[in-house]
C-alpha cells in the first residue's frame, strides 16, 4: 500500500512538473525583471510600421499543433488532423504512457485476490502468477492499442479524444461515454468508431494464444473485448476532467509539501 501510494505521488509529480517550474520562473522574472535595453535600431523599427501576417501565417500561429504532431487529446476549438506519423506517435504514447504501469499492477492484485475459478496454480500463486497476469494485462493494452492505430490509420480516423465545449458535468459525461461508439474522422465529420471497436477486438482476443483453458476461446475474447471497450469510456472520462484533476492532484501535493496531508 504505501509502495502503491509513494508511486502514485511520484506519477502526479513528474505530470505536474513542468508547469510548476514554468510558474516558478515567470515569477522570478516578474520579481526581477531585467533592464530594458533601447539601441537606435529599436528605436527606428518603433517608428515603422510592422507588417501584418499572412492568412496562413495567421493560422499556423493560431493554431497550436502541426499536422504531424500528436496527443492523446484533441482541441476541438483548433482541430488539426493526424497524419500516420502523428498516429503512429499516438500509439506510442498510449501503449507506454508512465500511468499504465501502476494501473497494470492495481489491476492484477485484484485479480490475484480473487483469480477466476478454473485458472491453473501458476496462475493464481506467488510472483509467477503476478507476472503472467502483468503480462497478460500489458499485451492486451499493446494490442488495444495496435488494433486503434491500424485500423484508424486505414480509415482516416482520428484516434484522439476531444472534450466538450459544455462546462455542464453531465453533458461532459456524456461526451465521453458517446466517443467509445461515435468519434470522429480525419476531417472532422462524426462518425462510428471503428478504431475503437477494432482496438477492442484485438486486445480482447490477444488472450486466446497464451491463456489457460478454457478462458482462450471466442466467448471469452468477446467478454474481454467488450470489457476493453469500457476501457475507453474510463479513459475518456480522465481526459475530460483533466483540468479537475490537476486541481485535486495540486492540492494534495501542497499538502503532502507543508506536512498536513489531511
Amino acid at each position: 500500500m504505501r509502495l502503491a501510494t509513494v508511486s502514485f505521488f511520484l506519477l502526479i509529480a513528474t505530470w505536474l512538473a513542468p508547469g510548476l517550474r514554468a510558474q516558478i520562473f515567470q515569477a522570478q522574472a516578474i520579481q526581477d525583471p531585467a533592464p530594458p535595453i533601447v539601441s537606435q535600431q529599436a528605436t527606428d523599427q518603433q517608428s515603422r510600421p510592422e507588417p501584418q501576417p499572412s492568412t496562413d501565417e495567421h493560422k499556423r500561429s493560431v493554431s497550436p499543433k502541426t499536422p504531424d504532431q500528436s496527443s492523446t487529446v484533441g482541441n476541438p476549438d483548433a482541430p488539426v488532423p493526424l497524419k500516420i506519423k502523428g498516429k503512429l506517435r499516438y500509439f506510442a504514447v498510449e501503449s507506454f504512457r508512465p500511468g499504465i504501469y501502476p494501473v497494470a499492477a492495481f489491476y492484477d492484485g485484484l485479480t490475484m485476490a480473487n483469480p477466476p475459478k478454473a485458472y491453473p496454480r501458476e496462475w493464481r500463486q506467488g510472483f509467477a502468477g503476478f507476472a503472467r497476469n502483468y503480462g497478460d494485462f500489458m499485451a492486451s493494452w499493446a494490442a488495444v492499442q495496435g488494433g486503434k492505430f491500424v485500423v484508424a490509420s486505414i480509415v482516416h480516423e482520428d484516434p484522439r479524444y476531444y472534450p466538450s465545449r459544455s462546462k455542464n458535468f453531465f453533458a461532459r459525461s456524456l461526451n465521453a461515454v458517446r466517443y467509445a461508439v461515435v468519434d470522429r474522422g480525419d476531417n472532422g465529420h462524426s462518425r462510428l468508431a471503428l478504431a475503437n471497436l477494432g482496438g477492442a477486438f484485438a486486445g480482447g482476443f490477444v488472450g486466446n494464444a497464451y491463456l489457460p483453458d478454457p478462458y482462450a476461446n471466442a466467448s471469452h475474447g468477446l467478454s474481454r473485448s467488450a470489457l476493453a471497450l469500457t476501457g475507453f469510456v474510463t479513459s475518456n472520462l480522465a481526459d475530460e476532467f483533466r483540468p479537475e484533476i490537476r486541481k485535486v492532484a495540486r492540492k494534495m501535493l501542497r499538502r503532502v509539501a507543508s506536512g498536513h496531508p489531511g
